[in-house]
């Protein structure tokens, strides 16, 4: 009885996902160890390596090793890693993001296409892998998921995953047209979202919240290494009805639990802490889908941003910055800080 109970409770923090920080340090030793040492030269860096700020979202050229480099073993254990690393839900957008680039493959048909490498621009398995530091539950470290339309950023210290960000996220095309794929819809939910809690505004709530009539071209902070705030705009949460505060907390909770279950946690606390009540929501562009458009979420501490514009406006980027904590750049200041005072 008492070993059915144990059974049934292990079972239990695995369905809602409270896997111990523990797991992601087993599973970047697990990923590390099964690597020869030429592609875990690729791999590793020392985490004050510049290359850990180096986030881009377009497909180029980049540092560390790929799924071209791993055997099954290898390519088992890197997906270990990033699946221990995000929520189920985080680790099924980045599978299927990485899966549309046979879409575009199919859409752009361009044997011509290529990377320096010789291989195709388009490709589901360029994707790189990069450990900062030494896997360790004393020491800091970090390391990050990498390719056309996905940019995720780890950093872990005593033992626990500190900081998640930057999350980029980017679908192309963000609704498939055409190919087995059509109808495809990664960030659905992010856009249902969005347009119900545009479209629930009154004409007054609306000249606060719509900033512009032209979305910009992409998000605004791009690839910057520290994010500053950007122009305070849009309606602030107090100025909500009851049930439009609620399509915001569906919209913002749909950007959390996107993380790893102990992270997220984590995460929310920090944006409580700064004050809910301090969010604002800010639109751009059109008012309804077919047309470019941009939403942005921003408060002390927290930035989302959300841009349709480019390929008639099906090609989506979305991003999450932590103000004070991209990169972990917070926790780990505070980490040496206490190691100088010992």
């Amino acid at each position: 009885m008492i070993l059915k109970k144990i059974v049934s409770s292990s079972l239990l923090l695995m369905i809602v996902g409270l896997l111990p920080a523990q797991h992601v340090l087993e599973k970047a030793n697990t990923f590390l160890n099964s690597l020869p040492d030429e592609i875990k030269a690729k791999t590793l860096f020392t985490l004050d390596d510049l290359e850990r700020f180096n986030m881009n979202y377009v497909p180029i050229p980049r540092e560390g090793a790929t799924f071209h480099d791993f055997n099954e073993t290898q390519k088992k254990a890197a997906l270990d890693l990033l699946r221990a690393s995000l929520s189920e839900e985080g680790f099924r957008k980045s599978q299927e993001i990485m899966e549309l680039e046979k879409v575009l493959r199919i859409i752009e048909n361009d044997d011509n296409d290529k990377m320096p490498d010789g291989r195709p621009r388009r490709d589901p398995l360029n994707y790189h892998f990069c450990i900062f530091g030494n896997p360790s539950k004393d020491q800091p470290w970090g390391w990050r998921f990498e390719g056309h339309h996905l940019s995720l950023n780890f950093t872990s210290t005593e033992g626990i995953i500190s900081s998640s960000t930057p999350t980029f996220f980017g679908t192309n095309p963000g609704i498939v047209r055409s190919t087995e794929y059509k109808g495809k819809e990664v960030l659905k939910k992010e856009a249902q979202l969005s347009f119900s809690l545009l479209h629930s505004m009154t004409p007054e709530q609306l000249k606060t919240v719509v900033f512009t009539d032209v979305a910009p071209h992409d998000i605004i902070t791009t690839t910057k290494r520290k994010v500053e705030q950007l122009e305070s705009l849009g309606i602030p949460y107090t100025d909500l009805s009851q049930n439009q505060k609620k399509i915001f907390m569906e919209l913002l909770d749909l950007y959390i639990n996107n993380y790893e279950h102990g992270f997220a946690a984590g995460f929310r606390d920090k944006i409580n802490k700064a004050g809910i009540d301090n969010l604002k929501f800010a639109w751009a562009g059109s008012q309804h889908p077919g047309k470019g458009h941009y939403f942005r979420i921003q408060g002390p501490s927290l930035l989302i941003e959300y841009d349709n514009t480019q390929n008639d406006a099906n090609h989506v980027h979305t991003v999450v910055r932590d103000l004070t904590n991209d990169y972990g750049e917070d926790v780990l200041k505070a980490h040496y800080e206490k190691e100088h005072q010992h």
